[in-house]
């Protein structure tokens, strides 16, 4: 026999937790949030120090609560963000318990789900996994077995936590080019993989590149339309807020190096193709310019032009002459920065709604198996789905869904 029985069970408290508590209160439907440490844990526990949040303050709010600022054109540190996401909390005053880990899920016999958690048995009619999609560290055993400083970037907390010398950042997503320049800033020599990624501009004709996915409702688009491509941008929100440019790093002293092949002991062998992922990158950025300025022309807006954004640094000697070999102890490298990205870990779910790689199916966060639910992953049921903008549009079709379930 369960503990204890409740209609709807919320599995994580993080912004897409606290969203669809609000929601689910919104169209009275009892129902109980489970949060394995604190609220916002991960924005707690696995963010470092220096972040800038990538999205400017007047693009950051929650249904029905709006951000706080003194700078719209701002963008906010870690800290200011747990501050609202724990406002917006004390503002839904969900029904959540703290501490409370699922360690496994699973079908009820006649229908609905059993919880089994660290504090008994809970039996659910319908659940919403809202663990987020940042679950699982992605760091490759490439050298996994050398004995060198090596920490993945959910990890790093600042230039002091790292032992003295130079610093490989595996990894030119939005977190490794942030973290590497804060590296850079603080005198470290580093040394930046990069692979294939799709960079875009910080701010076009005056605006800022979220007004421009908004206004072109770019982030509107569903998975569906997206394909198969799954490189989120290379945006930064660090010192002001600027375009990321690899070119520019190198000019300011950044070592550049292509993908992370191979590993002989200490040496690495360096993958070709360091020139084709910056020109890749760069046709990212420039197409995205063009459908600017189509959009501008078409709509006639009143934006000035901006010949400046297409300017395009020469390639620095670690471009035109790449690295094929790096011995870390001769280059005295003693700290290895994993940016590799994240997995999702539904381990703990025993029903089958996972695909081979493990991640969930379903649509629009609807999985085939009645009553249970997902949200707050990436591209869920479009773009903005893990915006803290987004999140709340997709928590209504799911409150919806689950009323209609009643």
């Amino acid at each position: 026999m369960p503990d204890e029985k409740i209609e709807t069970l919320v599995i994580g408290g993080g912004q897409a937790g606290l969203v669809m508590s609000h929601r689910l209160k919104q169209r009275g439907l009892s129902h109980l949030v489970l949060e394995r440490n604190r609220i916002a844990e991960r924005w707690r526990s696995e963010r470092w120090d220096g972040l800038k949040f990538q999205f400017p303050n007047w693009s950051v709010r929650l249904p029905e609560f709006p951000f706080p600022h003194s700078d719209p054109d701002g963008f906010s540190d870690t800290a200011t963000i747990i501050k609202f996401i724990e406002a917006y909390a004390d503002f839904v005053a969900p029904p959540i318990r703290c501490g409370v880990t699922v360690t496994r899920l699973s079908q009820r016999e006649g229908g609905g789900f059993i919880a089994d958690t660290t504090d008994g048995t809970i039996e659910a009619a319908n659940v919403v996994v809202a663990t987020g999609p940042y679950q699982r560290s992605a760091i490759p055993d490439l050298l996994r077995e050398l004995p060198v400083f090596q920490v993945h970037a959910s990890a790093y907390r600042n230039p002091e936590q790292l032992p003295p010398g130079a610093v490989l950042v595996a990894g030119a997503g939005a977190s490794g080019a942030q973290i590497a320049e804060e590296l850079l800033y603080a005198g470290r020599r580093v040394y930046l993989s990069v692979g294939r990624h799709r960079r875009l501009p910080r701010r076009y004709r005056s605006r800022d590149l979220i007004w421009w996915l908004a206004e072109m409702q770019l982030d509107q688009i569903t998975p569906e339309e997206r394909g198969p491509a799954r490189l989120g941008p290379v945006i930064s929100g660090a010192y002001g807020g600027r375009s990321i440019d690899f070119r520019d790093f190198a000019a300011r002293g950044m070592i550049l190096l292509g993908r992370l092949n191979a590993a002989d002991g200490g040496v690495l062998d360096i993958a070709p193709g360091l020139d084709k992922s910056l020109g890749d990158g760069d046709m990212a950025f420039t197409t995205f310019l063009d459908t600017v300025d189509e959009y501008v022309k078409r709509r006639r807006l009143d934006l000035p032009e901006e010949p400046g954004a297409r300017v395009t640094l020469p390639d620095p000697a670690c471009v035109s002459t790449p690295l094929t070999r790096l011995d870390l102890a001769a280059e005295g490298i003693s700290s290895i920065i994993w940016a590799t990205g994240y997995g999702v870990d539904f381990g703990w779910i025993d029903i089958p709604v996972l695909d081979a790689r493990g991640e969930a199916v379903h649509r629009n966060g609807i999985s085939a198996v009645s009553g249970l639910y997902f949200l707050g992953l990436q591209w869920l049921s479009k773009m903005n789905s893990s915006f803290l903008s987004g999140v709340g549009d997709d928590a209504v079709v799911l409150a919806d869904h689950i009323l209609g379930r009643r």
